[in-house]
């Protein structure tokens, strides 16, 4: 015959479900590599995602034994903000700069006529 024991019985909490909050700087999700055709994927969690600020674009580089995933810098990025310093600090423009400047943007033109 069995006899209850006379300790008092802990409350039970459940268990927080995952994806809910942040990771923290020292927390690490494991995750499984998936096939896509010839090469592997991995899936994020949104709140992953939303922590590192990545979007659609990401640049992925080896360090060590490591995999790096960055947002994809773009090449004028703050351009226009450095010329706003420069016109700000009294360096004057050029007409040729204005013109420049002035001129409307093509986001094809990078695709399409530039020869990198």
């Amino acid at each position: 015959m069995k006899t209850k024991s006379s300790r008092p019985k802990r409350p039970v909490t459940p268990a927080p479900k995952r994806g809910l909050r942040p990771a923290g700087p020292r927390q690490a999700i494991k995750s499984k590599l998936v096939r896509i055709g010839n090469s592997r994927g991995i899936r994020l969690p949104k709140a992953l995602l939303e922590q590192a600020e990545l979007s659609d674009e990401v640049t992925l580089r080896v360090r060590g034994r490591s995999i790096i995933i960055e947002p994809a810098k773009h090449p004028r990025a703050g351009w226009e903000e450095a010329m706003k310093a420069a016109v700000a600090e009294g360096n004057d423009l050029t007409a040729e700069d204005r013109e420049w400047l002035d001129a409307p943007l093509d986001p094809e033109f990078d695709e399409k006529e530039w020869t990198w």
